[in-house]
């Protein structure tokens, strides 16, 4: 049995950037190992006229290798959309052209294993090397590494109050494949405050007219907040940044991490006007059958089967007031939460975990008691605050990565791009 360099675990862009910067190092041998039978990022969301909310220049491999061959302007000129992408005159691909960009780039790795469902991680002492057991198409497999990269992504994330509650009702991430059944609806209910419960809602409004549903969006935000994106903010997506938010202490953090949400997770402020002019025009002939419901939070739900009817209990956070709302259709567009992967209980006291029991992740994106075991991809916004999710910033962590598998920088990291100082500045301390 080979051992490699790395295993990587889960195939979101961050790992398939990992794999396209690694692909050309002769030093390196990494093995990437996904459980799904093919690469398909957020299907459920690839509407016609979503778009990304970073531009193209945050690939998979650009801002750690410009000359890359696996960058997104090479996969236009190779699809021949080079010169359409350029009259487009934006810098902001649509979200199922760069799914199509990283199938594109899967195409041409021979490091990704499909259908390997990773089952358990143990550590062999006798060697120093980590065992990845995962089953393929019934059968067992075993593989061998010195280091593992996770990358796992984060499962779609159901309030409370729904679960287990019976019916239809689906998450956005599953939103495309129900889109037919829930238009056929009587009422239409999306609870979620981001960009995909605007995406759902503007795609939904859209075709009000021509199927006549009642349309209703809840959000418990006082108001349909706009992704921060001036240019001063965005220096929050920094190595300075990364390097003073992972200094503070670990409860300032996870305050921090808390009041950001918005700079993340805010909708993009064109979809928030296309929506107002969509609602505009349909009321020149009359009341919109839709309803826009802010500070209000969802309590309970239940679900009557023999007419196939959700009622909603709902607050109004600032009046302090419960009301109800019956609705045939319910989209959860309520985000996603990390949860540790069952198959690393074996290798848990390798593990570094914080004082609210997540992941302890080092300055190096490291969170195993060797600091250059075990590395983690996103799920580190309580460690490195908005850089974590940000697509922009994985060609970085990537190249940190990297670096701490190979002890050298084969990609130049950046280690102070920002104009603005994040702490007190050095030698002017009372």
């Amino acid at each position: 049995m080979s051992t490699h360099d790395f295993i990587a675990i889960g195939l979101g862009p961050y790992n398939l950037g990992l794999a396209c910067l690694t692909e050309p190092l002769d030093d390196l041998d990494g093995l990437f190992l996904e459980a799904r039978d093919d690469f398909d990022w957020h299907p459920g969301m690839l509407l016609e006229a979503a778009r990304l909310q970073t531009p193209f220049i945050a690939d998979l491999v650009t801002l750690a290798d410009p000359t890359s061959p696996y960058s997104f302007l090479n996969y236009l000129k190779e699809s021949g959309r080079l010169y359409p992408f350029y009259i487009r005159e934006s810098f902001f691909p649509l979200r199922h052209e760069y799914n199509d960009y990283c199938r594109w780039a899967v195409s041409r790795l021979c490091t990704v294993r499909f259908g390997h469902r990773v089952t358990r991680v143990e550590h062999d002492p006798a060697d120093d090397r980590y065992v990845v057991h995962a089953t393929v198409g019934g059968r067992q497999v075993t593989h061998r590494a010195r280091h593992l990269v996770l990358g796992t992504g984060t499962p779609p994330h159901l309030p409370e109050a729904c679960r287990g509650l019976g019916g239809d009702l689906i998450h956005n991430s599953r939103y495309r494949e129900h889109r037919a059944a829930l238009r056929a609806k009587r009422s239409i209910t999306v609870v979620g405050s981001g960009q995909s419960a605007a995406e759902i809602y503007h795609d939904l409004l859209g075709d009000l007219d021509a199927y006549g549903y009642q349309l209703t969006w809840v959000t418990r935000s006082p108001r349909f907040f706009p992704l921060e994106y001036t240019k001063l903010t965005l220096e929050l997506t920094s190595p300075d940044y990364v390097d003073y938010f992972h200094a503070l202490p670990e409860e300032t953090r996870y305050r921090l991490e808390a009041d950001q949400k918005g700079l993340f997770k805010g909708i993009n402020a064109d979809l928030i006007n296309e929506i107002f002019d969509l609602l505009y025009a349909r009321s020149v002939h009359g009341p919109v059958r839709t309803r826009l419901m802010t500070n209000t939070e969802l309590t309970t739900a239940h679900y009557d089967a023999s007419n196939g009817t959700y009622t909603l209990g709902l607050r109004h956070t600032e009046q302090g007031r419960d009301v109800t709302l019956d609705t045939e259709g319910l989209v959860l567009a309520t985000g996603y939460h990390y949860r540790v992967p069952d198959f690393l209980d074996p290798v848990r006291d390798r593990i570094r975990w914080d004082g609210h029991g997540r992941f302890d992740v080092a300055r190096n994106y490291s969170i195993d008691h060797t600091g250059r075991g075990i590395f983690l991809q996103n799920a580190g916004t309580h460690t490195h605050s908005i850089t974590s999710p940000d697509l922009g910033m994985g060609p970085y962590r990537n190249s940190w990565i990297i670096r701490e598998l190979t002890g050298r920088e084969h990609y130049p990291i950046e280690k102070s791009i920002a104009f603005q100082e994040f702490g007190v500045p050095a030698g002017t301390a009372a």
